[in-house]
């Protein structure tokens, strides 16, 4: 198994989380995807696979600490060493502050957050004795603004976004290339397609974010050399104010 190497992938959704999947899977990456529901994964199982690749599903709650724990133990066990890591999960929910109940706060912060946190720990462990590896956060601009109707959401991302860094202070040094992402704008989705359809029509003029556009620059975050790293990168349409 020395030349067998895995891509985990926390929230392979239809969008974003896919096309990381499988464009990791072109480079022949097995590409281990969760999502809570292993059933919805199957359609990008089966597209990564036509295409040549490997691909195995996962259901799993990432908000469980004994979840995560028994994923990447099973991932290093039976699959291949996790070389690259992406946490993918959104959660992004619009209330006003006064009806922003404990529950959804809780709720968003451990989507949001500290699924993060467990993801990023544990991939860490597996990695640092091997000297190597790429973990990914993925924000938004609510990681570094927070809007009216988003307190949740942004306090999670907020919280991503230091988690981020100070795994990447201290993992540097360990060879272990952890990195976040800002992404800024509408992504071409079904949702937006049928909920923002002023934002889908700037598609055409690539007004809005390619899934594929983000999977591309994953990669190029991940073959950077040591010597010129990044740690944040923001990803925005040429039209998003900002």
């Amino acid at each position: 198994m020395s030349d067998r190497k895995a891509i985990l992938v926390i929230g392979a959704g239809d969008a974003t989380g896919g096309a990381i999947a499988r464009r990791f899977a072109r480079e022949g990456y097995i590409a281990c995807v969760t999502r809570r529901t292993a059933d919805k994964l199957q359609p990008l199982v089966e597209q990564i696979r036509a295409d040549g690749g490997e691909a195995h599903a996962f259901g799993s709650d990432a908000r469980k600490e004994e979840a995560m724990v028994s994923l990447v133990e099973t991932i290093e066990r039976d699959i291949a060493p996790i070389e690259v890591a992406v946490f993918n999960i959104g959660a992004n929910v619009r209330f006003s502050i006064t009806e922003t109940t404990a529950r959804v706060y809780h709720k968003v912060w451990e989507m949001a957050c500290f699924s993060g946190f467990l993801m990023g720990r544990e991939t860490a462990k597996v990695m640092l004795p091997r000297g190597r590896g790429t973990i990914i956060f993925t924000g938004a601009t609510a990681s570094v603004r927070g809007r009216e109707g988003f307190a949740a959401f942004a306090g999670a991302k907020h919280a991503l976004r230091a988690l981020a860094q100070s795994m990447a202070r201290e993992l540097w040094p360990k060879n272990i290339h952890v990195a976040h992402t800002v992404i800024d704008g509408s992504i071409d989705t079904e949702w937006i397609r049928t909920n923002f359809p002023e934002s889908y029509a700037k598609k055409d003029r690539q007004g809005i974010l390619s899934p594929d556009s983000i999977a591309e620059a994953y990669w190029q975050i991940h073959r950077q050399p040591r010597d010129a790293w990044s740690h944040e990168t923001e990803l925005r349409p040429w039209m998003e104010s900002w």
